[in-house]
């Protein structure tokens, strides 16, 4: 179904598109569509900058998604970071189910240079504060990155074959 969608669809990313503990299933799936589609490690990598490296050197994903509180430290998230940098995969910094308003990973997406950020859509409170607050930050005339769109995707989705 999903290699269905990406042949259909302008798709750029999948995030965990088969089970967590399923390294076979993950190592096909980003080598049939890798060079096309951002495949994102979620709860198969676990903002683990071991578990990134085992899963570069099995041919599994090319993006990460670090959720600070996912792996419990702000040290062990920027491990994963830049494990995952070193590697030129994708990395997103990600806010969780149920979190607070609090901005930080709005910061940290922007402070460390992860190129993308992941907080839902503004259905919520805590999800539009930290849309807000990234508003805020492009805003900023000290800022000088400037929006990048779809440029931070370390894999080339041009090459699609929605592409015209």
């Amino acid at each position: 179904m999903l290699f269905d969608w990406l042949r259909k669809f302008p798709i750029v990313s999948v995030e965990d598109p088969v089970a967590e503990s399923d390294v076979a299933g993950m190592t096909a799936f980003t080598a049939e569509v890798g060079a096309t589609v951002q495949v994102i490690g979620d709860d198969f990598l676990v903002t683990d900058a071991a578990r990134v490296q085992a899963a570069a050197a099995q041919g599994c994903c090319n993006a990460v998604l670090l959720k600070p509180n996912q792996v419990g430290t702000i040290t062990e998230t920027r491990r994963a970071l830049e494990a995952a940098k070193s590697l030129d995969w994708g990395c997103i910094i990600s806010a969780r189910s149920g979190e607070t308003e609090d901005i930080t990973v709005t910061h940290l997406a922007t402070g460390w240079n992860a190129g993308q950020l992941k907080v839902g859509s503004i259905a919520r409170s805590e999800r539009l504060a930290k849309w807000n607050k990234a508003i805020r930050i492009e805003d900023d005339p000290r800022f000088h990155g400037g929006y990048l769109g779809a440029e931070p995707l370390r894999c080339d989705w041009r090459r699609g074959p929605w592409a015209s």
